[in-house]
């Protein structure tokens, strides 16, 4: 469960509530560090969406806390207006049926139609 005490955690809930759509990475937008990273880089440019990616290569904690905060053992990971949505295999298979799309729109993220 959520400890509120945990520092990473609270910056973390920080951003996921902050911005719509947030990417926690290797790398940046920019440059991607891992092939994952710059899979959902790719999925989200292609759509147009605005995003905030956060390198978790440049702070331990934040890596290390990421992996806790949401249960999820992988990096990147993908958070629509607060909500876990997932990991690059998940974002990837939504982004091909048009689910992803079709959460976007439901949240109130604009995207570009291909």
């Amino acid at each position: 469960m959520i400890q509120n005490d945990n520092p990473a955690h609270q910056r973390i809930r920080q951003e996921v509530t902050g911005n719509p759509v947030v990417l926690f990475m290797k790398g940046t937008p920019v440059f991607p560090q891992c092939g994952f990273s710059a899979a959902i880089v790719q999925v989200l440019s292609h759509l147009g969406v605005k995003f905030k990616g956060l390198d978790v290569l440049t702070d331990p904690s934040l890596r290390e806390g990421i992996k806790s905060y949401s249960d999820w053992p992988t990096i990147p990971q993908l958070y629509v207006k607060g909500e876990f949505v997932g990991g690059c295999d998940i974002i990837r298979e939504m982004y091909q049926t048009g689910e992803l799309q079709e959460l976007l729109s439901t949240k109130g993220i604009e995207t570009q139609s291909a």
